[in-house]
């Protein structure tokens, strides 16, 4: 009886500690970033292994018979973290109490399209759902932004959400970062987890600047700085940063598709480090408000920074220092975002 009872008591606690259900929203979800995406967050590799999660899967009518084929692979898969999926077109639906939204889905550059028509595509886009975040969402939402362009796309979507805190918004540049990490570990023989703390400031964009001043890299169990681990400062201040920059635009170039796998990847790093932290003593790289920063970049833009994060929190590192080089690179890419910004605010107040 005893054994009964015993076993009964072990079930309900089982029961009762397990976590609730958290709600992920996915825009752009029948696009191929999501297609490996969300198999990433179902099964656990974001939002933590026991965390049962309820995936909505939002996008535009045409693609709802597609979206249809992906919560059929979401259900074959048997994921036992996967409670739920939701496939839908309303952002009412998509947005309801959601715990985190990653905002894919963004009209892309078609050709012979001017960067101000895709600004105007994508404000209208971003300021229907920053509207839908503020109405619909738990205040405490993670928003982050992935479709291009990423950084205004982001500010966007915060100042359409004015009851959801500015810092709760951030957007991708991690890709960016472990494209740098990768260039510097192949160049220094050793795997990608050796190097840490490269930073990418500013746009996600061809402006962006990979910085390796500040990083370091483990060498046979020796941790060193990047320039003196990589003995070629011609190579870091040359084709490293280009190779960085024009990344995507080799990718597609060879695949005829722009990056997936890898920007998946890059979106659940920047999820899972929200979620849990980074790692004591470094910091990665994400676009956020840039109000407050001690770097002398125009406060009312998302900008790329140098990250960490705790209890959910993010904070800037302040006080690194910039030598004229990276001043020089760190404020080209702030005057495109500062154009971007003023080109979208004007149609967003139209």
């Amino acid at each position: 009886m005893l054994t009964l009872l015993t076993s009964m008591y072990l079930v309900v606690r089982a029961v009762s500690t397990q976590a609730e259900p958290i709600r992920v929203v996915v825009t752009g979800a029948a696009g191929q970033i999501a297609y490996s995406l969300l198999y990433s967050i179902a099964k656990g590799d974001v939002f933590g292994k026991d965390q049962p999660i309820i995936l909505i899967l939002l996008d535009i009518p045409p693609m709802l018979p597609v979206l249809d084929g992906v919560v059929m692979e979401l259900q074959d898969c048997a994921l036992p973290l996967l409670r739920e999926v939701i496939p839908t077109d309303k952002v009412e639906v998509g947005f309801k109490d959601i715990d985190a939204a990653i905002l894919v889905g963004s009209m892309p550059r078609k050709e012979g399209m001017e960067r101000k028509d895709l600004l105007k595509a994508n404000v209208a886009i971003f300021k229907t759902q920053g509207a839908a975040l503020d109405k619909y969402a738990k205040k405490t939402v993670k928003v982050l932004v992935v479709g291009n362009p990423a950084n205004t796309n982001c500010l966007i979507a915060s100042k359409s959400a004015p009851s959801i805190p500015k810092e709760n918004f951030s957007c991708l540049t991690r890709l960016d970062h472990n494209r740098a990490c990768s260039q510097v570990a192949m160049r220094c023989g050793v795997s990608s987890d050796n190097v840490k703390n490269v930073i990418i400031w500013g746009n996600h964009s061809s402006t962006q600047y990979p910085d390796v001043h500040h990083a370091k890299v483990n060498v046979h169990g020796s941790e060193m700085a990047a320039y003196d681990a990589v003995k070629d400062e011609a190579w870091l201040r040359g084709d490293f940063i280009s190779t960085v920059q024009q990344r995507g635009a080799a990718v597609i170039k060879a695949r005829k598709l722009s990056s997936a796998m890898s920007a998946a990847k890059a979106i659940c790093d920047h999820m899972r480090d929200i979620w849990f932290g980074t790692k004591e003593g470094e910091f990665i790289s994400m676009g956020v408000y840039a109000a407050g920063n001690s770097y002398g970049i125009p406060e009312d833009l998302i900008y790329s920074f140098p990250i960490q994060i705790k209890n959910k929190t993010w904070k800037m590192v302040d006080g690194l220092p910039i030598n004229d080089f990276s001043r020089a690179k760190m404020d080209a890419t702030a005057a495109e975002l500062v154009e971007e910004r003023d080109t979208a605010m004007d149609f967003l107040s139209q």
